[in-house]
């Protein structure tokens, strides 16, 4: 009895040493996302500097102050498309979301969750949920023109790759009007 119960004890011991497994990961490089986006042949990344206007807006979208002060994106444009493709990240709950969005003419194309490190809310990197982007415009400046169904445990997560996604349409409308 006495050894069961050192045993059992040893037993809830450890686990407290063991590391809490993270449903995150890199599921493909930023890289590798557009050189997909563009065929193989993307065009060289172009920088979009923050004017004040465009900052608080962004600080709008994201109901927090954007901290940086450029955005690296690529862009093409022939008679078919005037594509642009931008790697940026959110916060979900504790821990930085990075997502590749392709925006085509004012509309998505293409969400991909790229690198996920919290340990919940996973569930946004599938195409069930990324496909729901496809061809939301912004309307109002900032709002998307369609409804995002969210993922039970993975609100925050959901909320990041949607206000991501907004930020794109806004930056690719930016660099449009150039």
């Amino acid at each position: 009895m006495k050894t069961s119960l050192t045993l059992i004890t040893l037993l809830l011991i450890s686990f407290n040493f063991v590391p809490v497994a993270t449903a995150g990961g890199t599921y493909q490089q930023p890289a590798d996302f557009v050189n997909e986006v563009f065929d193989n042949t993307a065009p060289k990344p172009s920088v979009l500097w923050l004017k004040k206007d465009l900052k608080e807006q962004l600080s709008d979208i994201l109901d927090h102050p954007y901290r940086g002060m450029r955005v690296r994106y690529w862009r093409q444009t022939d008679k078919d498309a005037a594509r642009t493709a931008w790697i940026l990240e959110e916060t979900g709950k504790e821990k930085l979301i990075t997502t590749g969005i392709v925006v085509n003419k004012g509309r998505i194309e293409r969400v991909k969750v790229l690198i996920f490190r919290e340990s919940r809310g996973w569930e946004v990197r599938h195409d069930f949920f990324t496909d729901q982007f496809k061809d939301a415009e912004l309307q109002n400046n900032t709002q998307l023109n369609k409804h995002i169904d969210n993922i039970s445990g993975a609100t925050l997560s959901v909320r990041a790759v949607r206000k991501l996604a907004q930020i794109a349409l806004l930056l690719d409308k930016t660099v449009q009007q150039k």
